[in-house]
């Protein structure tokens, strides 16, 4: 089978993508403080980032006959991105700390996935990869900057 691998890796970003999604959205349905009404429309900008890219990943596994998981069951099984139920007691820094680990988790599957996808020669799939991983190290960058915090991309 051609690029069994990279699918491997496309299944586990679609699972991912899907589950920090609903992560953000559970901080931004949540969130309270004095930065709320500039944080929270921001975090609209953030799913609609994660969104896209599930879209492009899911449409690039499909289009290498690939079968993407596509129900919360597959998702919750397969997504190595943990949930916790939504609570009103933490603050914003905690809740964006939350998804930054998240966006970390992200830049390494993108790197693997740019590994994986050049050994086994899809370069359509790595240049995709390449551009996602750019976005997720800018999304870390600006959200450990929200923090007062360096991105920390080399720990």
């Amino acid at each position: 089978m051609k690029y069994s691998e990279t699918k491997e890796i496309l299944n586990q970003l679609v699972a991912d993508l899907s589950q920090l999604h609903m992560v953000v959205h559970q901080h931004h349905w949540y969130m309270r403080g004095s930065r709320f009404l500039t944080l929270h429309p921001y975090l609209d900008e953030v799913m609609d980032e994660l969104d896209s890219q599930l879209d492009f990943v899911a449409e690039r596994l499909v289009t290498l006959d690939g079968s993407p998981v596509s129900t919360l069951s597959e998702i919750a099984e397969m997504t190595k991105i943990p949930d916790e139920k939504g609570n009103w007691d933490e603050t914003i820094d905690e809740r964006y700390a939350k998804i930054i680990d998240g966006y970390r988790y992200l830049d390494k599957l993108y790197e693997k996935g740019i590994e994986v996808s050049d050994k086994e020669g899809d370069a359509s799939t790595n240049d995709m990869l390449t551009g996602f991983h750019t976005a997720v190290e800018k999304r870390i960058w600006m959200m450990s900057a929200e923090l007062g915090k360096a991105p920390d991309i080399d720990r």
